[in-house]
């Protein structure tokens, strides 16, 4: 990856918001750190040109934060947000800053239709090779930023995200945090298949979620998958959430084919980011992975699923491209998504997954 193009381009996005037209998110800094890690740097900037006049401003603060409780979930204190993340970059190493704030921002996991994590989770990927360069410590302080002023929980899933679990969970599950039997529940494929769906599936995001506590069997839904008892199963857990989430875009992606996209986004991002985690927080961020995937497909996703489609065969690397030439950002970050499963588990079919995308959106 060319360090030097991707540092050009966080500077020249460095000066917009994380959102415009009010509330949709920008897209900018994880699709061109996708496009750089898969060695288009070629079209960074060409694509950079036509999407930046789309974008706003960097909003300005009203006040520096000093109560982060008061103030996380406050999108008014956007401004305030990345101030103060980017004093934190500052004074701090970033694994320091990563470390102290993911557990506060992890039961937030919905915040922005869960770009705030996604956004983070791309971020840390472009600090491991390069290190704590200025404009990567700044990509993460805004990242970060824009998690904390969107910060939304998932409805129902408080127990398994509670802040004071999440914070105290130094190797236990969450479920022997809490004083339930460890490992009861079932795995991830069975769980996903027994996510019930909200009748009404019309308006944004914000009202399909409000809609999930009306839901009978939408929390025991979300409790019945089986939690991590050590850091490992943690990571094999997100890897094959990832994974079923991928295989599942094949099945519903034609209902809502942008929105699904961060079914397998959103835990690609909590599995990027374990590595510079404390491994007590790898159990606690599998649980929000899930709770996160859960309500997408909730919400978005028919209750039967489609005949996966059949695409001619190609490589990763042809696959990239293609999403690359097609240009739509959540096209582009859902085929940087499923070649990280495919290259975990060789499943062909994740391959399938971002040509489709490319056919829906």
């Amino acid at each position: 990856m060319s360090d030097g193009i991707l540092d050009e381009a966080y500077e020249r996005l460095h000066r917009t918001g994380p959102e415009y037209q009010g509330w949709l998110t920008n897209h900018g800094p994880m699709a061109v750190e996708a496009l750089a890690r898969h060695g288009h740097q070629q079209r960074v900037h060409r694509w950079l040109d036509d999407y930046l006049g789309r974008l706003d401003e960097l909003p300005r603060g009203l006040r520096p934060i000093d109560d982060w409780r008061v103030a996380l979930g406050d999108a008014k204190r956007a401004g305030d947000w990345l101030a103060y993340f980017d004093r934190e970059l500052r004074k701090h190493p970033w694994r320091e800053v990563l470390g102290t704030w993911w557990p506060r921002l992890l039961p937030g996991i919905a915040a922005g239709a869960t770009h705030g994590v996604i956004r983070v989770g791309h971020a840390v990927r472009a600090l491991e090779p390069a290190g704590g360069n200025p404009q990567r410590l700044a990509e993460l302080g805004q990242a970060l930023g824009y998690w904390a002023a969107r910060w939304q929980p998932v409805p129902g899933a408080g127990r398994l995200l509670d802040p004071t679990l999440v914070a105290g969970a130094s190797g236990r599950s969450l479920a022997a945090e809490a004083g339930q039997p460890d490992n009861d529940g079932v795995d991830v494929a069975t769980a996903l298949a027994g996510l019930p769906r909200i009748d009404d599936q019309s308006g944004g995001i914000l009202a399909r979620l409000g809609r999930l506590p009306d839901v009978p069997r939408w929390e025991p839904a979300l409790a019945a998958l089986r939690p991590a008892l050590t850091p490992d199963e943690a990571e094999r857990g997100l890897a094959t959430l990832v994974h079923r989430a991928g295989l599942d875009y094949l099945r519903f992606g034609h209902a809502a084919p942008v929105m699904l996209v961060h079914a397998v986004t959103a835990p690609t991002a909590v599995l990027r980011t374990l590595p510079a985690l404390d491994r007590a927080l790898w159990a606690p961020s599998l649980a929000a992975a899930w709770a996160a995937t859960a309500a997408v497909t909730s919400v978005y996703a028919p209750t039967d699923g489609t005949t996966p489609p059949i695409v001619p065969a190609a490589t990763p690397a042809e696959v990239f491209a293609r999403a690359a030439r097609h240009g739509d950002e959540h096209v582009v970050k859902l085929a940087d998504a499923v070649l990280d499963a495919h290259a975990a588990t060789g499943d062909e079919r994740l391959l399938t997954a971002a040509g489709y995308a490319g056919q829906l959106i």
